[in-house]
């Protein structure tokens, strides 16, 4: 029972998972800048993005390995239906149950924060949009993420979605503003994809999938890389400093920038794919800590001015 609970464990991949939180944490300690703030609509959105995480991480785990793409010369960590630990029948059988339980947590979220029934209506409509594109990303006929289309999914869903969305389920409120939040979370979260997809460049090409890392090529996807950390890094800057608040405050979050070059610096550095491997928890971390720290300095302004 213990085995069993530990390769399902595995095939969630929790490692991943603070990509879909700090999405929820950043709209939702906007939203306590703003002075809305439910604790129980945090609690449920927290919940439904990490059913919504991991149903994408079982589907991605399904589709590439009935495509071939999970192989031995993988360079990334060997995943559930790879090793044999779960049969694709057993996938499918655990991605149905996942989504029964992402239909229901979202359901309660969205009843319990939103009373317009436009705005019910228009969330439940992105719920059931954010399902399929997990499920869509490697699964199907044409799955998006072999064209070299998942950045752009995961900068909608992981930044500007998941960031705007959370805010106006605590507030109700649309905020034009939150742009600039949404922008560097979304960047930071395509950042993570983007190293996966480094890593797995030769292989990726070799098994038709086309990521954008594929398109560009080593060189050009880590300059492309750069553009994704210091757009984030701008965009959550700027927000920051269009508050009225002093700009002292502000000076923890820079240390990320350290962060940020260091973790930028060994990626220009690299010169293989099997470089990039070690850097999948880095960047990670990365983009949690940058998450954290701005939070943390948005609390910081919201409780002096």
């Amino acid at each position: 029972m213990k085995q069993t609970l530990q390769i399902w464990l595995d095939a969630a991949r929790p490692k991943t998972l603070p990509l879909a939180l700090v999405s929820i944490l950043t709209g939702s300690v906007l939203a306590y800048s703003n002075h809305h703030f439910s604790f129980s609509v945090a609690v449920l959105a927290f919940i439904t993005a990490t059913l919504l995480q991991i149903l994408s991480n079982l589907a991605n785990d399904y589709g590439d390995a009935v495509k071939g793409t999970d192989n031995e010369a993988r360079l990334g960590p060997t995943r559930a239906i790879q090793s044999g630990a779960i049969t694709p029948k057993t996938m499918r059988q655990a991605i149905i149950i996942n989504i029964i339980f992402t239909v229901i947590a979202g359901l309660i979220l969205v009843l319990h924060a939103l009373t317009n029934w436009e705005s019910i209506v228009a969330f439940l409509g992105l719920g059931l949009l954010a399902i399929m594109a997990a499920i869509a990303y490697t699964v199907g006929n044409k799955p998006y993420g072999y064209v070299g289309l998942g950045d752009i999914s995961v900068f909608i869903f992981f930044g500007l979605l998941g960031v705007a969305g959370t805010f106006f389920l605590h507030t109700g409120i649309v905020d034009v503003s939150l742009a600039l939040p949404a922008i560097g979370c979304g960047l930071l979260a395509v950042a993570v994809l983007n190293i996966n997809n480094m890593r797995d460049i030769e292989n990726d090409e070799q098994c038709g999938k086309r990521t954008v890392a594929v398109r560009l090529g080593q060189r050009k996807a880590k300059q492309y890389h750069f553009l994704l950390l210091g757009g984030a890094m701008v965009a959550f800057i700027a927000y920051l400093l269009l508050q009225p608040a002093p700009i002292w405050l502000m000076l923890p979050f820079l240390l990320s920038a350290l962060v940020i070059y260091k973790h930028g610096r060994a990626v220009w550095l690299a010169q293989r794919p099997a470089d990039i491997a070690p850097m999948m928890p880095i960047v990670v971390k990365c983009s949690l800590l940058t998450n954290l720290l701005f939070t943390g300095v948005v609390i910081a302004q919201t409780l002096v001015s």
